[in-house]
């Protein structure tokens, strides 16, 4: 058993020995292998990597909004895009929205977002809605999807013409309202016995 001891370590000596030896040699002025597309693209749009932006509004409503990519498309000063966004808004009285987006433009200046292309929005409520485009202020909370909504409700199946997230006049609590031919298929709840 003893000889195991020694021959165990040297068989490992052995190996680590043959793991350098028979390795390719790996020249430091060789250049890393990018595509020249995605060299050019780099070089024209300003590019983020998971950039991630939190903040509160004026009424206490905590605002996140994370992305895989936020770019400066064609130079554009002011203007960006940012790729699968998902942004979390919780209101001063404690509902929760979120939302997220294949793509969203976002004009910092103009305090304005556009989320495009199939936008889900959530809530702590129970709503989950879809919309193919929904706007927002950045500072405040004044959400709109100007276009069809259809999704599921504490109470069922829900389709409106357009949707509208903010406060009420008074600012003391926050509305979900829908208009434009709004149509509920009520589902009720089994009664438990």
């Amino acid at each position: 058993m003893s000889w195991l001891k020694v021959l165990f370590p040297l068989a490992a000596l052995g190996l680590l020995s043959t793991l350098f030896l028979l390795s390719r040699a790996i020249d430091p002025g060789q250049a890393i292998p990018f595509a020249e597309k995605e060299i050019q693209d780099r070089l024209r749009d300003q590019r983020i990597t998971a950039p991630f932006f939190t903040g509160a509004t004026a009424k206490g409503d905590m605002i996140s909004f994370y992305a895989d990519v936020l770019t400066t498309p064609d130079g554009q000063v002011g203007s960006n895009r940012a790729e699968n966004i998902r942004a979390t808004i919780k209101t001063a009285e404690g509902v929760t929205f979120r939302l997220q987006s294949a793509v969203a433009d976002i004009d910092l200046a103009q305090d304005h977002a556009e989320l495009m292309s199939d936008v889900i929005l959530m809530t702590s409520t129970g709503y989950r809605m879809t919309s193919e485009l929904i706007t927002s202020e950045l500072s405040a909370l004044n959400l709109k999807s100007p276009g069809h909504v259809y999704g599921t409700a504490p109470a069922g199946t829900l389709e409106a013409g357009a949707m509208s997230v903010q406060h009420s006049e008074t600012g003391a609590t926050t509305q979900l309202l829908f208009t434009n031919r709004v149509k509920l298929i009520y589902k009720p709840k089994p009664l438990s016995e």
